[in-house]
């Protein structure tokens, strides 16, 4: 069974599979520090000095002024600021994974092969390359 754990771990595709789950996770934080610190504070400021880390439901009746301060009294939020600032940094991650994989799929265009068949002008029916005559119809072909 030992054995058998080498083999597997040995293998190619989960080394890969480690090595994109350790650079998924730091492109991840990337991009969370791209959003919360780059990007969402202009968008807070044209929408009117907003801080969308900070946009919270209080669901209890004690007013508080911000986040920290709730749970630091332990009440119940809904922190929809959070929730927004996490949907826009899966949108930016979904796009930078569409545009890699789009460019690997335009390196690994297939080459062009020879094709090996051809169409009866009389029959259309598929026939070798290097057929004289129809198999179908028995038409020469020349």
């Amino acid at each position: 069974m030992l054995k058998e754990f080498k083999e597997f771990i040995a293998r190619g595709n989960v080394l890969d599979l480690a090595v994109a789950v350790v650079i998924g996770a730091a492109f991840g934080k990337i991009v969370t520090s791209f959003v919360q610190d780059i990007l969402m504070p202009p968008i807070g400021l044209l929408l009117g000095k907003v801080d969308f880390s900070n946009l919270f439901i209080n669901l209890t009746p004690v007013h508080y002024a911000s986040i920290e301060e709730a749970k630091k009294a332990g009440a119940a939020t809904i922190n929809y600021g959070v929730f927004i600032n996490n949907i826009i940094n899966f949108l930016i991650i979904a796009f930078a994974i569409f545009l890699v994989v789009r460019m690997v799929n335009k390196m690994k265009k297939e080459p062009e092969t020879d094709p090996t068949t051809k169409e009866c002008p009389f029959c259309a029916s598929v026939i070798p390359l290097k057929a004289t005559k129809c198999s179908q119809c028995t038409s020469d072909l020349s």
